[in-house]
């Protein structure tokens, strides 16, 4: 970023809308007619996504009622170790852009601590070991690998550039110059709906070569190897790129699971109470049937209370209404319940290890390197993140952090198997380093395709699916359906154009909001118009149908 420029955020491509913006306007996000004052409004789940909307919708005077199937945070949930539960392991969401805006006006009014988030070659990561083919590299930057990795980098920033416009997109964003966004977007939409990630790479003649194919899959660059995003459309991929979601990384210190905890207990000053409050500590139980009755939504819990409500917001994986819930067929159009139907999901599993310090710190007298680094490498571990608070303290390595197929690989393992499995793959990297010695206690793991109330770990659009991310995300502007069909709204990071950033959680919750304020007859503020007042000018490119 040059002096003077504008810093990139996640604004935009496809409905660029200014999230941030209408957060923090001093007019609020809306008003509702006096007689709506304490209406119940039914969130279903406590992730990011259903806390930030019941936490607006009760800023706006409603009185949100969050159910939640399993611990509050969903996928932002930070597990303690059993050998020490005062540490944590991020099983979920654990590193954030800062181009996520709407994302950090919450971690920012929380006052919650962040610090930068080791990726490989980051400023702030001590080193990055790259180990492929049996071949290790020590770097702190791009410059100290070979020179075949700087020809990957050049030949990834040629592609960008000459195929998918790059430059003139993120000076459009920095500006927040909505119609050269769209210009721009809506064409690439057209041209690239049908391309996979790695189709576009083999168009590029920048990548004619396999071999740096091959590399860029295994290593990439930002928060690592882009491999099992292949098959993925490549309009997936650009959104991250675009909108530097993929740089510039922080976690939250003491965990991402202090954001979700933390808008469960705030209060609220327009309510004069939190969430925690209304619910008596705890939210209520799995929702297990959604249906119409009349002018209100009808919600079972597990408990087979049934409660009526004028408007819901979902939150969860939406698999979770094909499976989990008896969902009213009619609650819908048919066209969505394709879009639901045809929802693909990325899977991921993790494995957390709690050691007495951090020992990778130490020094190898023979090499003057580090004894370990953030590693990446084409053998079963993938990535390896190094976490620590000082040499006195205790340290957390995520041994492995993989996807999809990667992933499955270890899915059928207990959790002690695939530490066993990690430790022999990491020796074979680390031949000089005892990791064992220094574990603590069990590990902390988790495979997110194999967790009832998520079945994986977040959204991943194919190649053709862009109608269908386009209905989902849509849906929140209910004008022209049939009453029988308005009042249940879609939120959560699979319902946004970028998936897996918990930045579409946010946003998708605040369309939701704006829906259920719609839906209610209130209104936004002239000075403020929220995204559905918006909509016409800025909507996603519709596709023809046929």
């Amino acid at each position: 970023m040059m002096p003077g420029d504008t810093p990139i955020t996640m604004f935009g491509p496809d409905f660029p809308f200014p999230y941030d913006d209408w957060l923090a306007h001093p007019a609020g996000l809306g008003a509702l007619p006096e007689d709506r004052a304490g209406t119940p409004v039914a969130v279903v789940g406590a992730g990011v996504a259903g806390l930030v909307a019941a936490h607006e919708l009760l800023r706006l005077g409603l009185r949100p009622v969050v159910y939640e199937a399993g611990d509050l945070g969903g996928r932002m949930r930070s597990v303690p170790f059993p050998a020490d539960p005062t540490r944590t392991a991020d099983i979920g969401a654990m590193r954030f852009p800062r181009s996520a805006t709407a994302l950090f006006h919450y971690v920012d009014a929380l006052g919650l601590p962040t610090r930068p988030f080791p990726n490989p070659l980051a400023p702030g990561t001590p080193s990055t070991v790259v180990h492929l083919e049996g071949v290790t590299h020590r770097a702190k930057t791009l410059a100290d690998l070979p020179a075949v990795y700087r020809e990957v980098a050049d030949a990834w920033a040629k592609a960008l550039h000459e195929l998918a416009d790059l430059p003139t997109m993120e000076q459009a964003i920095r500006r927040r110059d909505t119609a050269l966004i769209k210009a721009l977007w809506d064409r690439l939409v057209v041209r690239l709906d049908d391309q996979s990630f790695y189709g576009f790479l083999a168009s590029a003649p920048s990548f004619a070569s396999f071999r740096h194919r091959e590399l860029f899959g295994q290593v990439g660059f930002g928060a690592g190897g882009w491999d099992t995003d292949f098959p993925n459309s490549i309009l997936e991929v650009l959104r991250v790129i675009y909108t530097h979601a993929d740089d510039d990384h922080v976690g939250i210190t003491g965990g991402a699971q202090r954001l979700p905890d933390g808008l469960w207990n705030r209060v609220a000053p327009e309510a004069g109470t939190s969430l925690a409050h209304l619910h008596g500590g705890t939210p209520r139980g799995a929702v297990t049937a959604l249906r119409r009755t009349g002018d209100t939504i009808a919600v079972t819990d597990a408990s087979g209370t049934t409660e009526h409500y004028p408007a819901v917001v979902y939150t969860p994986h939406v698999w979770t209404l094909l499976s989990r819930v008896a969902c009213d067929p009619d609650l819908f159009p048919a066209p969505l319940w394709t879009a639901i139907e045809r929802t693909h999901y990325m899977g991921s599993s993790k494995l957390f290890v709690l050691t007495d310090r951090p020992f990778w710190r130490d020094t190898d007298p023979t090499t003057g390197h580090d004894a370990m680094g953030m590693t990446l490498t084409d053998r079963c571990p993938r990535g390896v993140y190094l976490f620590d608070d000082g040499p006195d303290q205790p340290g957390v390595m995520c041994l492995s952090y993989t996807w999809n197929d990667d992933s499955l690989k270890l899915l059928s393992l207990p959790a002690a198997e695939r530490l066993e499995v990690l430790l022999t793959r990491l020796a074979e990297v680390y031949p000089d380093v005892d990791i064992r010695s220094h574990v603590v206690g069990p590990p902390v793991a988790v495979t997110w395709e194999s967790e009832p109330n998520f079945m994986g770990a977040f959204k991943a659009n194919l190649p053709g699916h862009y109608r269908y991310q386009r209905r989902l995300f849509t849906h929140f502007r209910q004008h022209d359906l049939p009453p029988t069909q308005r009042g249940l709204f879609l939120a959560g990071d699979d319902i946004s154009w970028t998936a897996g950033f918990a930045e579409g959680a946010v946003t998708t919750a605040l369309n939701a909001v704006w829906g259920v304020l719609d839906h209610l007859g209130g209104n936004t503020h002239p000075d403020n118009p929220g995204p559905g007042d918006v909509f016409d000018d800025i909507a996603p490119v519709l596709l023809p149908e046929h």
